[in-house]
């Protein structure tokens, strides 16, 4: 870093924003080829400005791991309780962390997660002070009050006939989707009050495409739970051909949450007039095609619309072409084309709707990376680029500090 008017004194210049200066800790918060030393300092600051939400995202391999349970900061072990990735051995050390909020949240995600659990860890966890922590060891995960309460008696064996009329909609329920169940017993659930009954009789195997029409049942649109026997067959072509092509809107619903499918039957469920099976075949399939995630990527109008860039299937040459699109999600598309260079991010670094990933890119030039950090709008985007040289991340915490 130079002081003479170069991206050194426009760093120092940069760094009596505040604003800026936060935005750099952010950008280094978020940047996934944050080193152990530059995570140990940027510990350091006593009330970060960037909530430290981020230590439960980004990946901790061991000695990560082992600075973050060691932080003063009772909010950073918190947090570092709560990410996946984190070296389960190092995290043991929390079991016996003095603040009981720690010890608390450590031990709900043992069993939440379903980590490996090193040894002696449940032992000290059993004799823990807080007998809120001792009840969650006792019982297995379970919450608190499970282990207070009775164990249930047996259930008196019901015949079929009473299981499909019992006034217990759980009972009807459970018997609707039974395969044991006769056909004639499951259809007098085709009427039940309950749609999930009804729901359940129209997905049954055996049942024709008249009877499944038939029965009127309000289909999910994120699908539920898809019944077994689809997915056994799912990998058959011809079963998953016939039910790709099946007029009841369940079994194509059901048929494109499965992970993979024949290829003609990936191509007729992209092409189905039903929204909703087109969206769950590019939520739950990994060979929904190229194409289909793009289009929902473009036009989806929920929340979910981002998750499409993350399936498989979705970066791909030729992306490129969506550069100067007026529908900025494809703009953004454009820089997951693999195949372009430098041009490609620097083009659509001052695109305000795209700019952040553009000056994030790991393809954008090093001067230019430089440059953007000065910049208010472009500060956290280019101290998150993985390709920023170690020893700027740490002259930006020095700024940071002293100032």
């Amino acid at each position: 870093m130079d002081g003479t008017g170069g991206p050194g004194a426009a760093l120092e210049r940069a760094a009596a924003d505040a604003d800026v200066v936060e935005a750099w800790l952010r950008g280094l918060a978020s940047n996934r080829a944050l080193p152990v030393e530059v995570l140990a300092r940027l510990l350091e600051f006593d009330e970060p400005s960037v909530p430290t939400f981020w230590l439960r995202h980004r990946p901790l391999d061991a000695a990560a791991t082992e600075l973050v349970v060691a932080s003063p900061q009772v909010q950073h072990r918190l947090d570092v309780t709560e990410n996946p990735t984190a070296d389960v051995d190092v995290l043991a050390r929390l079991a016996r962390d003095p603040e009981p909020r720690v010890r608390f949240v450590y031990t709900v995600m043992l069993f939440e997660y379903c980590r490996r659990i090193p040894a002696g860890v449940l032992e000290i966890l059993a004799e823990d002070p807080e007998p809120k922590i001792r009840r969650i060891v006792r019982g297995g995960g379970a919450p608190p009050v499970a282990a207070q309460e009775p164990a249930p008696t047996s259930a008196p064996v019901l015949t079929p006939e009473q299981r499909v009329a019992h006034p217990d909609r759980s009972v009807r329920l459970e018997a609707a989707a039974d395969p044991e169940l006769s056909t004639a017993l499951a259809l007098r659930l085709a009427t039940d009050p309950e749609n999930d009954a009804r729901l359940a009789v129209s997905m049954r195997e055996e049942l024709t495409e008249d009877q499944r029409t038939a029965i009127p049942c309000t289909v999910p649109q994120q699908f539920w739970s898809p019944p077994s026997w689809i997915a056994r067959q799912a990998t058959d072509p011809d079963t998953a051909r016939r039910i790709a092509s099946s007029a009841y809107l369940g079994l194509r619903r059901a048929l494109a949450a499965q992970p993979h499918l024949p290829p003609d039957v990936v191509t007729l469920l992209a092409a189905d007039e039903d929204e909703w099976v087109r969206r769950t075949l590019a939520e739950y399939c990994e060979d929904a095609p190229h194409e289909l995630l793009v289009e929902l990527y473009a036009t989806v109008q929920d929340r979910y619309w981002s998750g499409f860039r993350h399936h498989r299937n979705f970066a791909r040459p030729g992306l490129a072409r969506f550069a100067d699109d007026p529908n900025p999600r494809l703009r953004n598309a454009a820089l997951d084309d693999p195949e372009t260079g430098p041009e490609l991010p620097l083009k659509l670094a001052d695109d305000p709707e795209v700019s952040a990933r553009a000056v994030s890119d790991p393809r954008l030039p090093a001067d230019e990376l430089l440059r953007r950090l000065a910049r208010p709008a472009h500060a956290a985007a280019a101290a998150c680029n993985p390709t920023l040289p170690v020893a700027v991340m740490h002259h930006l915490l020095d700024l940071a500090r002293a100032h």
